[in-house]
């Protein structure tokens, strides 16, 4: 049993590696971005870049190849979906800037240990955006299944090997990865119709189900109905003139 605990580590790496791949090929193949957060994207290069220097100064050097894998990827998506929306959005740009800053400082004042206490909130607000996102948005077209399925088996096995371990960083680490992926996952399954007056990714407005033709102009009823119509009211005039 021991044996099987002792390569949950390795598991959760190979899970990281090919992690942002499927949310690449999506985006490149598609060009749709609908509930796809960009500050989960960065914060997600931005942490991982940390946690790569936290691993280099433990010694953990198997480590840093998930940890690499993660902050190239995950930069490259932050790159693209800023490509794809028209520049960087300005708000979660300078909050993404100003954690960076907060990384660098408690590694410089407080060395490896600081470093490590600051990540330790990192992942929380690193999927926080993601959930949020997926939530808000009319439809979920953007984001793919595959990437959201490596997360929830990399950080399931780093919950099960926290538990094995009782190290209570880790368990928070993985219940914490389990539940925004399960989250955003049900999400994309249970897709809701858009809300009303909304738009869709094409751009069209969604009436409302129950609006009617007020106060704007209706669509003419088609020629056959109107002809009918004119017989009927004419033959009506008819029969009240001979009564």
């Amino acid at each position: 049993m021991h044996a099987v605990f002792s390569l949950l580590p390795l598991v959760a790496a190979i899970l990281a590696v090919p992690q942002f791949l499927p949310q690449l090929a999506r985006l490149a193949r598609t060009g749709e971005t609908a509930g796809v957060s960009w500050s989960w994207a960065a914060l997600t290069s931005i942490n991982n870049a940390a946690w790569a220097g936290y691993f280099a100064l433990s010694g953990f050097w198997t480590a840093l190849v998930p940890a690499t894998s993660a902050t190239v990827l995950a930069g490259m998506l932050a790159v693209m979906l800023a490509r794809r929306r028209a520049g960087f959005p300005r708000r979660p740009a300078a909050l993404a800037l100003a954690w960076t800053a907060l990384l660098i400082t408690a590694a410089s004042l407080f060395g490896r240990a600081g470093l490590g206490t600051a990540l330790t909130a990192a992942f929380l607000l690193q999927v926080t955006p993601s959930v949020w996102t997926a939530y808000r948005a009319d439809h979920t077209a953007g984001i793919a299944t595959g990437t959201w399925l490596l997360i929830f088996g990399e950080l399931l096995c780093w919950g099960v090997f926290g538990i094995y371990q009782s190290d209570p960083r880790l368990i928070v680490l993985g219940a914490t990865g389990v539940a925004a992926s399960l989250l955003v996952l049900a999400r994309v399954a249970r897709p809701r119709a858009p809300r009303t007056g909304s738009r869709t990714h094409a751009g069209a407005v969604t009436p409302s189900a129950t609006s009617s033709c007020n106060p704007g102009p209706c669509e003419p009823p088609p020629l056959g109905e109107t002809i009918g119509a004119a017989g009927a009211h004419r033959a009506a005039r008819g029969i009240a003139r001979t009564a």
